[in-house]
């Protein structure tokens, strides 16, 4: 008897962190000290000692039930970026820059190539925010997880200046609500979208002119990462009042996260476009309009609170980083909370 007669393939998970290190590779910054395989990733912090005061923050997250989709439709190279996504877009919200990000993947039995293929995603949305990709656990657990599925979650850190923290103390009266477009469902709301359409290879690859794609590419699209955009706007010499990433509990939940007492978010509806997606999902699904603002970002993934004389400096900054903002509505003083008109 052996640990491979018990199901965990010790030389699979050679051959995986052997196939992985291309895209690794990839994610590197100056920053990061030594190489894959050792017992811990290593970054040295010289390159921010001009910092006053220096303060590490960090995210951590899975992508969820949308696993079960790439199960479904064997795709398994975009799900890395979404568990990126959901890590660094916390950061971005404190006004982190962030460094680096490791993985953690459970299988229920190690196919080097599958492994390499979400490794490459996560490394792809590691590109995108600019963090390092300096290790990670794959963890072969036999008769815990059926052979063909895994989970997938992983956490970053990133480096703020504290005077720069975003924190949302100073939003007042009057300042405007900026959101960037979501890529459609994103990582969240997947246990309900599972419930409301048939998740069979067949239904997943009808294609419908509403959405230009099939149903399948449509909902597994990547999370979008924000990191760029808002370093723009940070950039171009606006302060970031407040932010709020659109994730679970949709807007009700996260925009009041930002708020501080005595201000209230006013949002217009019709300020932007719903996605086609979240129109199919509330008819086929029968969902309530405030059970599906209360869930899913409904197109907009990135909420910002600006003073009103930066709203121009914000939007110009958003579209030159390759996103698209709208001016979604505004801060009242009232009781602290959302209103959606």
């Amino acid at each position: 008897m052996d640990y491979k007669n018990a199901g965990v393939d010790i030389e699979a998970g050679y051959q995986s962190v052997e196939l992985m290190k291309k895209y690794v590779k990839e994610t590197m910054r100056p920053e990061v000290l030594g190489g894959l395989g050792g017992f811990s990733g290593a970054f040295s912090m010289s390159a921010f000692k001009n910092m006053e005061k220096p303060t590490l923050v960090s995210g951590t997250d899975g992508v969820g039930t949308k696993l079960k989709l790439a199960f479904l439709m064997n795709k398994h190279d975009t799900v890395g970026i979404d568990c990126v996504a959901m890590c660094v877009n916390d950061i971005a919200c404190a006004g982190g820059e962030p460094l680096f990000f490791l993985d953690y993947i459970a299988c229920g039995k190690n196919y080097p190539e599958k492994i390499a293929t979400i490794v490459s995603g996560v490394a792809e949305g590691c590109k995108q925010a600019g963090a390092a990709l300096i290790g990670g656990e794959t963890a072969e657990m036999p008769g815990f997880y059926p052979v063909d599925e895994y989970d997938l979650a992983g956490f970053a850190v990133g480096i703020v200046d504290e005077k720069d923290l975003i924190t949302g103390s100073d939003i007042q009266d009057g300042d405007t609500l900026i959101g960037i477009a979501s890529s459609g469902v994103h990582s969240n709301g997947f246990s309900l979208v599972r419930k409301v359409f048939r998740m069979s290879e067949e239904y997943l690859n009808m294609y419908y002119d509403c959405l230009g794609s099939t149903l399948g590419e449509t909902l597994i699209t990547p999370t979008k990462i924000y990191v760029k955009a808002l370093r723009d706007v940070r950039g171009a010499g606006v302060k970031i009042k407040g932010c709020s990433h659109i994730t679970g509990g949709g807007f009700y939940e996260n925009i009041p996260r930002m708020l501080p007492e005595g201000m209230r978010a006013v949002v217009k509806k019709d300020s932007y476009p719903v996605l086609p997606i979240f129109k199919m999902l509330q008819v086929d699904g029968n969902i309530s309009e405030e059970m599906m603002y209360n869930t899913y970002n409904m197109g907009i993934g990135m909420v910002l609170a600006v003073d009103k004389k930066d709203t121009d400096k914000t939007m110009e900054a958003i579209k030159a980083a390759g996103e698209m903002p709208y001016i979604i509505g505004s801060v009242e003083s009232g009781e602290k909370g959302v209103s959606i008109c």
